[in-house]
């Protein structure tokens, strides 16, 4: 195919999510699974969202003078994001996601940053065959939790609003964990009024974006995160990723009436450090 790769622009919202919408329902619908959108108009917006943020960095793929696919890069924080990448379903199997994720992985070259990570739909074969030659590994099994939040949370554990004063904490606690910080998407999170710390003790043991599809947590203990999942009202999108390796977590999810609506595996490229403590990642990582 002739294929030509395009900077995105805002004007690409609505094309580029109904091609993320039946991408998306078309290979989860195979799998009997849950589609991630529930319509065209959701994926639109989100996308319109990255389009117009000066953090993201999007490419758009043409054919015939049509958008056939896309793909986006969250340069918020060191550690770069990627995704979604989508492709018309019509189209599929032609080596346009293969270009539009070898552009996003020369960005993050160009610009010299120390990885890039994603989440990988884990019944989904062709993604992981391709992310994999393209250099990515294999980090961390996920699932995807969806349900009504615990009424329960673990004694002395007080959640409350994140402000712009906790930032500096909370960067470093990221840090500790991760050994790098995320503060990029957790000030944005605080502009926007979802992001959330819970205290212990007296000081931040733990903090989140938001407990959902595209928010991340940080705890000290799994405490902490516990803490953070409980006192979510609900848990918009899908749900929010728990790392299947850590059982106790895992499980106490699960014993608090939780469900599993889909496997994710987490993959990376260039520097990533194991995690030192709790966490939640979002579908970026």
């Amino acid at each position: 195919m002739d294929v030509r790769l395009r900077p995105g622009t805002a004007e690409d919202a609505a094309a580029c999510g109904q091609i993320c919408y039946d991408a998306f329902s078309a290979i989860a619908g195979k799998h009997n699974f849950p589609a991630d959108f529930p319509s065209a108009e959701v994926a639109s917006e989100l996308l319109s969202g990255f389009l117009s943020h000066p953090g993201f960095y999007s490419v758009i793929a043409e054919s015939a003078g049509r958008i056939a696919g896309s793909n986006f890069l969250d340069e918020r924080n060191s550690i770069a994001g990627i995704g979604p990448i989508t492709v018309d379903p019509h189209i599929q199997n032609q080596t346009i996601g293969r270009r539009l994720m070898e552009d996003v992985l020369e960005r993050v070259a160009d610009k010299r940053l120390p990885g890039a990570r994603l989440l990988q739909a884990a019944y989904h074969g062709r993604s992981l065959a391709l992310y994999s030659k393209l250099g990515f590994v294999v980090r961390e099994p996920l699932s995807t939790l969806q349900g009504t939040p615990p009424k329960v949370s673990p004694p002395g554990h007080r959640v409350r609003p994140a402000t712009l004063e906790d930032l500096s904490h909370c960067n470093r606690l990221c840090v500790r964990v991760h050994g790098h910080d995320r503060g990029g998407e957790l000030s944005d999170a605080i502009s926007q009024g979802t992001a959330r710390v819970v205290e212990h003790e007296g000081r931040i043991v733990g903090y989140t974006t938001i407990i959902a599809f595209f928010g991340h947590s940080v705890g000290e203990t799994n405490d902490a995160v516990k803490a953070l999942i409980a006192a979510a009202e609900v848990y918009p999108g899908p749900g929010f990723h728990v790392p299947t390796r850590n059982a106790e977590l895992f499980r106490w999810c699960l014993d608090n009436g939780l469900r599993v609506v889909q496997p994710m595996t987490l993959m990376s490229i260039g520097l990533y450090n194991e995690p030192a403590a709790a966490y939640l990642p979002s579908i970026f990582y």
